[in-house]
């Protein structure tokens, strides 16, 4: 009984967590899709990751306190004004120069942490998460963030134009990516629009949250079975789970 207790006690958080991910990263996906610039949430969340790394270093407050926060959230909506002014000046390469921003963020981290004997655990942690760690505090800034991102998206997405999509997609996925990881942002974002793509486009959504939903469940569940990492089981379940998902929408 006590195991039990101290499982949920763990898991549960960790679900919150991920039903917040799922929130506002399902519908996302659905328009990044379309949209055809897959790997935006890579390069975004690789770059809200060096504001909080770059935080950090320079020792502006603890790691995961606001000051951190608000150096990633810089970070993000600096690298999507970028992107929605390449978006319109080039517009036919523009995942070409996602990629490359993601890789200038990714080796930037490399940089800043290079002297860092712990440095490798905080990259580990950047792209793996910590989602069985979350805390009460991460949770209701989630939180405040998801509940903005639900009225502004399902409210007058029709109305906030190139540059609000980037900026509202900056915002949810600094705050994503601090309490999931990158594996688990791209893979909540793109794997159940993938999914449900062949849905007829008034179920593609709900199709896409019951994936995501089902996924983050069972792939805790199974990580606390079998002692294996939850975001990598997590990312697997949801793979294998939108596989079953696509095939039955032919």
């Amino acid at each position: 009984m006590s195991d039990l207790s101290a499982n949920l006690s763990i898991l549960g958080p960790a679900l919150i967590a991920g039903v917040l991910v799922l929130l506002s990263h399902v519908p996302l996906g659905q328009q990044v899709l379309s949209r055809g610039i897959v790997f935006i949430d890579l390069a975004i969340a690789q770059v809200a990751g060096l504001g909080v790394i770059a935080a950090h270093t320079l020792g502006f407050g603890v790691e995961g306190g606001w000051s951190t926060q608000l150096a990633a959230v810089i970070a993000a909506l600096l690298a999507a004004l970028l992107l929605t002014w390449t978006e319109r000046k080039r517009p036919e390469v523009q995942e070409a120069l996602i990629g490359i921003l993601f890789v200038l963020a990714s080796t930037a981290q490399l940089l800043l942490l290079a002297n860092d004997p712990h440095g490798g655990e905080d990259l580990k942690d950047l792209l793996a998460g910590q989602i069985l760690w979350v805390s009460p505090e991460q949770l209701i800034r989630a939180g405040v963030i998801t509940a903005f991102f639900i009225a502004v998206w399902f409210g007058m997405r029709e109305r906030i134009g190139r540059v609000g999509f980037y900026v509202l997609f900056a915002l949810v996925v600094t705050v994503s990516v601090q309490l999931v990881g990158v594996y688990l942002v791209f893979t909540t974002l793109i794997v159940p629009a993938v999914a449900a793509y062949r849905y007829r486009p008034r179920r593609q959504l709900a199709v896409g949250y019951g994936l995501a939903i089902v996924s983050y469940v069972l792939g805790l569940a199974l990580s606390a079975l079998m002692d294996l990492p939850s975001s990598a089981v997590i990312v697997w379940v949801m793979a294998v789970l939108a596989v079953l998902v696509h095939l039955a929408g032919r």
